[in-house]
């Protein structure tokens, strides 16, 4: 049969990416335990196409998903991208897996146990080196500050987001979980926020919050510490908004910080 993707093509133009997107994709995730939760990758996977190439083969991208289905891991990521690589004669190959992560979190005063959703995403890059950014976004809540300091009774709190991205060293025991990115953004807040609170719980959250006020720029310097401390951590971004309830406007605070610098 006429392989048309490979005919050549005299427009001459590199494309940086090509690929398939947007794939729902059964996957297993690891957690600081050593269990795995099974949930559904939105997965992305992308080559270079040389000038000289009129397309790509899609379909090798799904045998190459389907060839690791049962290894779809950080540890894995950069052999499932050299294997696209060699599939797809590309220089480059690229992969992005976005999921929900769940942590069954108790309440803090009765302990009763509730699952809460964590939007995260897997982000790496083959080349010659191999680049791996794992996001996760945390919701937070927050109470402002300012206006705890100048009412009499009161200050307005809302909900907020902690977006943590970091790069980090190669090798299993250099693996940042999931988990400690969460801890360190609800500690950085306000308050950290739950599914389910009984009247205990939620007189402990609000009175705890009221204790805690957070601007977002304290919530992003809060984050950056221990992530500058890090050994395991070479490079993070940080982004923090807060979903105002007494403003039409958000609060919003970021910083990037490449930890090689400091070597």
């Amino acid at each position: 049969m006429r392989d048309i993707q490979n005919e050549t093509d005299d427009r001459k133009v590199k494309l940086d990416r090509v690929g398939v997107q947007g794939v729902r994709y059964p996957i297993s995730v690891s957690d600081r335990e050593g269990s795995t939760q099974s949930t559904t990758g939105l997965v992305s996977l992308y080559v270079d196409l040389p000038k000289e190439f009129r397309g790509t083969h899609m379909s090798r991208f799904i045998e190459i998903l389907n060839i690791h289905r049962d290894n779809i891991a950080i540890l894995s990521l950069e052999g499932i991208l050299q294997d696209t690589k060699r599939a797809l004669k590309a220089e480059t190959s690229h992969i992005e897996i976005q999921f929900t992560f769940f942590i069954n979190k108790a309440a803090p005063v009765t302990g009763i146990k509730s699952f809460l959703s964590y939007d995260c995403t897997f982000i790496a890059s083959k080349a010659i080196d191999f680049d791996f950014v794992m996001q996760v976004k945390v919701p937070i809540q927050l109470l402002c500050p300012c206006s705890k300091e100048i009412s009499s009774y009161g200050a307005h709190n809302q909900r907020g987001t902690a977006s943590v991205s970091i790069r980090m060293k190669h090798g299993h025991q250099n693996i940042v979980w999931i988990e400690e990115l969460v801890s360190i953004c609800e500690k950085a807040a306000s308050s950290p926020v739950y599914s389910l609170l009984k009247r205990k719980d939620e007189k402990y959250v609000t009175e705890y919050a009221y204790n805690h006020p957070r601007f977002v720029e304290d919530v992003v310097r809060n984050i950056y510490l221990p992530l500058q401390q890090d050994p395991r951590v070479t490079w993070f971004s940080i982004d923090v908004l807060s979903n105002e309830s007494i403003h039409n406007h958000n609060a919003y605070a970021q910083v990037e910080k490449d930890n090689r610098d400091e070597c």
